[in-house]
């Protein structure tokens, strides 16, 4: 099941902008204090570190990533998600807009 809304959250209003404007994201605070971002990545290759644990949810589009250690690329569509351990990385190619939401775990 795909999320289309959060309730009773935060919402930082500047954006944060990485890969020379390839990923754009919105870190919101929900009413628990977790911590999550919603964002778009634009089509590229890109890698991402982690520091905690992330879930990646798509919303819409479609990524395929490749977790760090792996020779394999996944695929991710709507309502799926995949998820990568803390201090580690993971590759995305993305070849149409992939709108996401990372919860921090």
């Amino acid at each position: 099941m795909t999320t289309t809304q959060f309730e009773g959250v935060t919402v930082a209003t500047q954006a944060s902008v990485y890969f020379d404007g390839k990923c754009i994201s919105h870190g919101i605070t929900l009413a628990d204090g977790s911590k999550k971002s919603v964002g778009v990545v634009l089509p590229a290759t890109l890698t991402f570190n982690t520091g905690a644990p992330e879930i990646m949810e798509c919303v819409a589009g479609r990524c395929e990533y490749k977790p760090k250690g792996s020779e394999v690329w996944l695929t991710s569509g709507p309502g799926e998600s995949f998820s990568i351990p803390g201090n580690s990385s993971f590759e995305i190619r993305v070849t149409e807009p992939y709108h996401y939401i990372c919860h921090f775990g």
